[in-house]
């Protein structure tokens, strides 16, 4: 991982510059805040501010202007009942930012989730810097059989040992020409905004991502989970150990009921209520497709 001399100045000012504040705290953000934590081989995620805590979720569900006698139980319980019961609006009273450094392509995937607020590094106004994502070994893997957006069997020594120099060689040519086409003092040479479209979707940007809870948690739910892309995933989970200290009476309902818990269909629910007074239940007798029938099964059979 890379970070200027100006960033890591930033960094250690913010760090040794506490100041008193009437706001909520949280102390488990509050040991996150502008403090790096690495992912992939140049990325990072930084906290850099934060609003609201679990008692932020509670105040906006109960419209009061304090704690009043309730306790850490009742919060902890009226939490679990609205993330049960699909109440959205009180996790949006809680927000946070995040200085991300990511590869274009993670990017890209990224900025699909349209809930957050987005400032980006510019390679109209700046150059960009000589930092490519190669992947790990272990990483590497041939197009899945049966996914047709996932990966399948690990690629053999002798191939994985191909793509990383084909990887690596392709990325330096495309940022050689790029530095040759640059305008640069004492020669014309292309804008940047045209010279960078010769890039390859490895190199690294930087952004600001601000968002609330309630989003936060759904953008965690897809790309934290074990079937999302390794490469995205890794940054959900990094971002995931921040929240948990941040809000953890909030995460624990999140990781009960939306990341350990599954949403079953009306026919489910008929086949396992008929399956408890002791019904034989198939396939062909559930009402369900048979890749609904298969998923079914996953979920009761463990």
């Amino acid at each position: 991982m890379s970070l200027t001399p100006e960033q890591i100045a930033e960094i250690e000012a913010q760090r040794a510059t506490p100041r008193p504040t009437l706001r909520t705290v949280s102390e488990g953000a509050e040991k996150h805040l502008y403090k790096v934590h690495e992912v992939l081989d140049h990325g990072f995620i930084r906290l850099i501010d934060y609003m609201g805590d679990d008692g932020a979720i509670c105040q906006a569900a109960r419209v009061s202007y304090g704690k009043g006698t309730k306790s850490v139980q009742n919060d902890e319980g009226l939490i679990r009942y609205l993330m049960r019961h699909w109440h959205s609006t009180p996790f949006e009273m809680c927000e946070v930012k995040f200085h991300v450094k990511l590869p274009v392509f993670v990017a890209r995937q990224w900025i699909r989730h349209r809930t957050a607020n987005v400032n980006e590094y510019s390679a109209r106004y700046s150059i960009l810097d000589r930092e490519f994502y190669i992947p790990e070994r272990a990483a590497l893997a041939a197009q899945s059989t049966i996914n047709n957006q996932g990966r399948g069997a690990p690629l053999s020594d002798a191939e994985a040992a191909r793509v990383l120099e084909i990887l690596k060689s392709d990325a330096a040519r495309c940022y050689d020409h790029y530095e040759e086409m640059i305008s640069e003092e004492g020669k014309q040479g292309l804008a940047r905004e045209l010279a960078r479209m010769n890039l390859p979707m490895n190199i690294y940007t930087q952004w600001y991502w601000k968002v609330d809870l309630h989003n936060l948690f759904h953008f965690l739910r897809l790309r934290a989970d074990s079937h999302a892309q390794y490469e995205i995933r890794v940054y959900a989970e990094a971002i995931a150990r921040v929240v948990a200290d941040w809000v953890p009476a909030a995460w624990k309902a999140f990781e009960d009921y939306r990341m350990g818990g599954v949403t079953l269909s009306a026919q489910a629910l008929d086949c396992i209520r008929r399956m408890l007074k002791g019904e034989e239940v198939t396939e062909e007798t559930s009402g369900m497709s048979a890749r609904e029938w298969r998923e079914f099964q996953e979920v009761v059979g463990g």
